[in-house]
């Protein structure tokens, strides 16, 4: 009888970095290229909607909270898959890339927009009182009062949630964008080292989440006094 193999024997083999290093170069950069590009149209999208459900006219807000629920209530692939494959079929084409940046804004606004609704929730009203005792006009109370406290309010919460949109991007090796979830498919199918592969690739994620919480951490020291003063996490 053959001898049975331990699987404890098992070597790691990372000699594939070398190999590989340009197209695993260019997945990192293309999944930062989708969280920048997403992260900034979605937020304001979620600030518009956030603002268009609590103080908008009744049509407004009802068009907002089906977009909101919609959106959380159906998985961002089968989104992506819509914008992808199913305009295709009515004879709306969309780049793999722009179908990505266009699910990814969506899905973070409709996050962003619960998230800041409960930061303008969360501002006393006696300081909007006092704004229009002050004779302040809506625009100067919404961006000198209201939005400021509002972000300053839930930013871990959007930090969390910018995050989580960072790790989402790997979805979208499912339309071909060779981001780096779609890089390691690749290296895989080539190097039949799956564990070894995708252990790199986790570590990659990892390192992206640490570098975009720490910058985001070093945006809010800056913008909110605040936070700077109490130094709070993120």
């Amino acid at each position: 009888m053959g001898r049975r193999r331990n699987n404890l024997d098992y070597v790691f083999d990372f000699s594939f970095l070398e190999s590989f290093r340009s197209e695993i170069i260019s997945g990192v950069r293309l999944t930062i290229l989708l969280t920048v590009v997403s992260i900034l149209p979605g937020f304001a999208l979620g600030t518009a909607c956030a603002v268009g459900r609590l103080y908008g006219p009744r049509w407004l807000q009802t068009a907002v909270t089906i977009y909101i629920e919609a959106i959380r209530n159906t998985p961002l692939i089968i989104q992506v898959f819509w914008l992808f494959f199913g305009l295709a079929v009515l004879g709306a084409r969309i780049g793999p890339f722009n179908a990505a940046v266009i699910a990814l804004v969506i899905n973070t606004g409709a996050y962003s927009a619960e998230i800041m609704r409960a930061g303008f929730q969360a501002i006393p009203k006696g300081q909007l009182e006092a704004a229009n005792c002050l004779a302040m006009t809506r625009r100067q109370i919404f961006w000198n009062i209201q939005l400021p406290q509002a972000a300053e309010l839930v930013y871990p919460a959007l930090v969390s949630q910018f995050i989580l949109m960072m790790l989402a991007t790997s979805i979208m090796s499912q339309i071909s964008v060779e981001e780096l979830t779609g890089v390691g498919y690749q290296v895989q199918s080539i190097t039949f080292r799956g564990f070894d592969v995708y252990l790199v690739i986790a570590a990659l994620y990892l390192a992206l989440a640490t570098m975009l919480r720490l910058c985001l951490h070093g945006a809010a020291q800056l913008a909110f006094t605040r936070l700077r003063r109490l130094r709070t996490p993120l």
